[in-house]
């Protein structure tokens, strides 16, 4: 049997969810799906809609607020109780917080960032990129069941993930944490600034490279994005140069992202870029290089200047 760990936050889903229950059902077999946290049973019911033979309501009052320490008893105890032979998370922030003191207090294998995952005879190997993304690794775990397995945001679709014919049955787990034994107090999340975005949870994403080759042109980039309903993000060199703030910088150094649309506009395409949108479902690229690295992956490209196409686009969308 599988475990996949959902994550949820002030009673909202992450999307990463789905992603990682797509992951998880590539192995095959039985797949149960928990989510922990205050107000789980009511999560239960939107997770219930996956193809898994149960959905687990882990609502302990000491998981009320995130804290690494709650979340390792309570899943420990879970992971204890259920019995699984793996254990499937999103690669979020959270889980990299909690998933290896996690791991060392089960003394079981974790296995991080994984983008693929496939046999070879009896064994299952995971795929995660190494050197900055610059190759990747298959990796197999050691030791006894169960082993642990952190999904990379993006390297599966969320709408990947089968649905059953019928609701899968919710059960509220019995788990119980002692609320004295948790040594942290919950903070409220960091957030940069009042307009940091989880570009994550984006649909449509306009991202701009140093084509754009002054702040001054940002307006258009704006236009671009209002036109599309998109949100806003770069490549490090504009983050570097302070033309937009940091949380809207996508690659291994920034977020990860898996949109509907990936717009680039004078990108050139650095690896250090393309792992950190490179599954996403359409890509666009407008690029005046034609060799740019970027149309290697792009769906649909443009060898052409965005100062001639874009305004063109805005103009198309607006009819």
């Amino acid at each position: 049997m599988i475990l996949v760990v959902a994550e949820q936050r002030e009673g909202k889903l992450n999307r990463a969810s789905w992603e990682t229950i797509a992951a998880a059902q590539q192995l095959g077999g039985d797949l149960k799906v928990a989510v922990v946290g205050s107000g789980a049973d009511a999560l239960a019911g939107e997770l219930a809609a996956a193809e898994a033979t149960e959905v687990i309501a882990v609502d302990a009052a000491a998981l009320g607020d995130y804290t690494a320490d709650g979340y390792v008893t309570g899943l420990a105890l879970l992971i204890e109780a259920e019995g699984p032979s793996h254990v499937f998370f999103p690669h979020t922030y959270q889980t990299r917080d909690f998933a290896p003191a996690l791991a060392a207090r089960i003394g079981r294998a974790l296995i991080t960032d994984v983008t693929g995952i496939k046999k070879d005879g009896a064994r299952t190997l995971y795929v995660r990129p190494v050197f900055q993304g610059k190759m990747n690794a298959d990796v197999a775990a050691e030791g006894p069941a169960p082993h642990l397995v952190t999904v990379q945001i993006g390297a599966f679709r969320a709408d990947a993930a089968r649905r059953g014919a019928a609701p899968a049955a919710v059960r509220v787990s019995k788990v119980s944490v002692d609320a004295s034994a948790i040594r942290q107090k919950a903070e409220a999340p960091f957030k940069e600034a009042k307009q940091a975005v989880d570009l994550s949870q984006a649909e449509r994403i306009v991202a701009v490279g140093r084509g754009i080759k002054g702040q001054e042109h940002l307006k258009l980039v704006e236009d671009l994005a209002a036109a599309l309903g998109a949100e806003i993000a770069a490549s490090r060199p504009i983050c570097d140069s302070g033309w937009l703030p940091m949380d809207r910088q996508i690659g291994s150094s920034g977020q990860t992202v898996a949109p509907k649309l990936y717009l680039a506009l004078g990108i050139s395409g650095a690896i250090q870029h393309l792992v950190g949108m490179k599954g996403s479902r359409v890509i666009v690229a407008i690029n005046k290089d034609a060799e740019a690295p970027i149309f290697e992956i792009a769906d649909f490209g443009i060898a052409g200047d965005l100062f001639e196409v874009v305004p063109a686009m805005i103009a198309e969308l607006k009819r």
